[in-house]
């Protein structure tokens, strides 16, 4: 396995604000205060970042995908302007009703990174602000999980506490998960 560290970062709340309609374009993806500037801090430290999204909008035909992969080529862009880099993105593309292997909550999406970059699973980190994105990162056997508050991480904070099932870590927002992460990696112990 590559000891590159790595940390699995979900998209929309987390990277960008989200958007109940979706987003269809460059024009609607607006950074999070902090967001840029926590991947270059994680890249900087030597994690490998890595988005995993769902991305319903295609097969919803909402969004063409050359459309997402421009935005995700522009969002790449951004990010190395930043000083920080994305390893690579995966995304589903499926609705829910397809039962998919690759849409979160299941593994697949994470497997198929772990698969193309020889990932430990043990010592990655999921972070995302929804349920879902928790439960992907346990289901897949990440060895932390964050919330961030951002998103729809206040209400996946309910969601959890109701179900018994926790993340290892609440941050308020991206700059302070990474800030969290590198700490975690600084203690004695820590498994890279």
């Amino acid at each position: 396995m590559n000891p590159l560290k790595t940390v699995f970062l979900d998209r929309d709340g987390v990277i960008n604000e989200d958007s109940p309609d979706y987003i269809r374009c460059w024009a609607e993806f607006h950074f999070i205060p902090g967001s840029l500037d926590a991947i270059a801090r994680l890249t900087r430290s030597g994690f490998s970042v890595i988005v995993i999204t769902n991305q319903s909008v295609i097969n919803r035909r909402m969004v063409a995908l050359t459309e997402l992969e421009s935005m995700h080529r522009k969002l790449c862009q951004a990010v190395s302007d930043g000083g920080g880099r994305i390893t690579d993105i995966f995304y589903c593309p499926h609705r829910p009703d397809e039962d998919c292997d690759c849409r979160k909550p299941k593994p697949g999406l994470i497997f198929a990174a772990r698969d193309r970059y020889r990932i430990d699973l043990s010592s990655a980190v999921m972070v995302g602000d929804s349920v879902k994105d928790i439960l992907v990162g346990q289901a897949a056997g990440c060895g932390r999980t964050v919330l961030v508050k951002t998103g729809n991480g206040m209400n996946a904070i309910q969601t959890l506490e109701q179900t018994g099932q926790s993340p290892d870590h609440v941050a308020t927002d991206l700059d302070r998960a990474a800030r969290w992460i590198l700490d975690q990696h600084r203690q004695p112990g820590y498994r890279t």
